[in-house]
């Protein structure tokens, strides 16, 4: 940015007692008994006249971005090439986020119970069921920081009893949990793609860095799990898987 002022701007105006002072510094005005007014002068003449405004004209490209800041009170001010399209994909993803995390919570409830007493299976799904929540806050922070409104919809209630006749509940529930990350993942790429398609480069990094490598892996995992308790089927297998689970720590 430019600072214009007259040809001859003062530099320096203050007091001294000396009067070959010299005035490096601009500083403002200072009344006393003795005033010297040190004045920078064009081609050597001896005008010295004090500068008495600064006119502040900034480039005509700030001049652009400055009449996009909003001035409601109610309008972001940190809103900058964020389209309509892309904020409501982000709160669309939100309330995927808290799906998902509503039903593995779920899950973790039901393999919780007296009855059916699989510890591992439960704290796996509880693991599960709050990193999708984080999830869900992750990009409810995001969607503040892009200057976005949040807006939460409704969650559809979970089922309670996940027991299968043909495959008893722990393969039931990790192939219902393999088909919610896919979904996840259908989403996220979803939004990398109205991402892309409004230019929002800022958008497609933050997709692509915080979520879609995250969940590629989950997917992989999940796979491994389903095929594992198919080979072990309803039996005692399932007991064994259960310990690995509560053993390993794993989450999804």
């Amino acid at each position: 940015m430019f600072l214009r002022a007259p040809l001859t701007p003062t530099f320096f105006t203050g007091t001294t007692t000396d009067e070959s002072f010299n005035c490096p510094l601009f500083s403002s005005p200072v009344t006393t008994s003795l005033n010297t007014v040190c004045a920078a002068v064009k081609g050597g003449s001896s005008n010295h006249r004090p500068l008495t405004g600064v006119v502040f004209e900034p480039f005509e490209e700030v001049k652009k971005e400055l009449n996009l800041v909003p001035s409601g009170y109610h309008q972001s001010l940190a809103r900058q090439k964020y389209a309509d399209e892309s904020e409501a994909s982000i709160n669309e993803q939100i309330n995927v986020e808290y799906n998902v995390s509503y039903v593995y919570h779920a899950m973790y409830a039901y393999f919780d119970r007296d009855n059916v007493a699989l510890k591992g299976l439960a704290k796996f799904f509880k693991e599960s069921s709050e990193e999708e929540r984080e999830h869900a806050e992750k990009f409810m922070e995001y969607q503040n920081k892009r200057g976005g409104k949040v807006k939460l919809q409704s969650i559809i209630m979970p089922l309670s009893e996940f027991d299968h006749e043909e495959k008893g509940d722990a393969l039931y529930a990790m192939e219902l949990a393999l088909s919610l990350e896919k979904l996840t993942n259908e989403k996220l790429l979803n939004l990398h793609e109205v991402a892309c398609r409004n230019n929002d480069v800022q958008l497609a990094d933050f997709v692509e860095s915080e979520f879609l490598g995250e969940q590629v892996e989950a997917i992989k995992k999940i796979s491994e799990y389903v095929a594992q308790l198919r080979r072990v089927g309803k039996g005692h297998g399932v007991w064994h898987f259960n310990q690995m689970l509560l053993n390993e720590g794993a989450a999804a």
